[in-house]
């Protein structure tokens, strides 16, 4: 698994590419240098790694049950190996995550699957229902890696010690995802933040707008 990291120390958080994105994207389209104060000064550390999307979710070629069994495997790198060495070198108990457009899938569904190993959330223009991508298939690994239907059932105190922000914008292509996660949160009593910026689009102009304020919460 490629790995792009910015920083020598700080707070910690794992950067999720948009759709079939790969380690390097937040680099090419300029949202790390829009956060360079914050890996400079020591506050922020950047682990900005690849998806699998192209084999999972994505993966025409393969059967939907290989397709979510694949993203599984994936999960499981992130719980099992990526996130124990980023908290062992970090000294910390708790990462945070951060994903754009269905990258924001990736941080929310792995932080609320994992709420002991995270600690901040931070989503921009995220989509978060991946039934669409299976052609009607599913089964238990569809259910437990679908956040609009396993949320409702889960039940965890650690859901209710992160710091959690839905980023979202006027005119996003993904802005009912978010009021209705939103809205999913809320019939909890999970504490979060909405926050819609005016006259964005689902683009990276805004997003790098909205990052470094989200940045500035942890």
């Amino acid at each position: 698994m490629d790995m792009l990291v910015y920083g020598n120390w700080g707070y910690p958080v794992v950067m999720f590419p948009t759709s079939m994105g790969h380690y390097h994207e937040y680099k090419d389209f300029g949202l790390t240098e829009a956060v360079r104060w914050f890996v400079e000064t020591g506050r922020i550390k950047l682990y900005c790694i690849s998806s699998i999307d192209l084999d999972s979710w994505y993966g025409k070629h393969l059967h939907p049950g290989t397709r979510v069994w694949n993203h599984v495997l994936y999960d499981r790198f992130l719980h099992e190996e990526l996130v124990p060495g980023i908290q062992r070198e970090c000294n910390v108990q708790k990462i945070g995550m951060c994903g754009v457009s269905f990258g924001g899938y990736h941080a929310l569904n792995f932080s609320f699957k994992h709420p002991e190993q995270v600690g901040h959330l931070m989503l921009l223009s995220g989509a978060y229902d991946i039934k669409p991508f299976l052609n009607g298939y599913y089964d238990e690994n569809v259910y437990f890696n679908n956040p609009p239907d396993y949320l409702p059932n889960a039940h965890n105190d650690e859901f209710h010690r992160m710091n959690i922000i839905l980023g979202t914008t006027e005119y996003d292509i993904c802005k009912d995802a978010n009021y209705q996660m939103s809205a999913l949160l809320n019939r909890k009593g999970i504490r979060h933040q909405l926050d819609v910026s005016l006259w964005g689009v689902h683009d990276w102009p805004i997003w790098k707008e909205q990052l470094p304020r989200y940045f500035s919460r942890i």
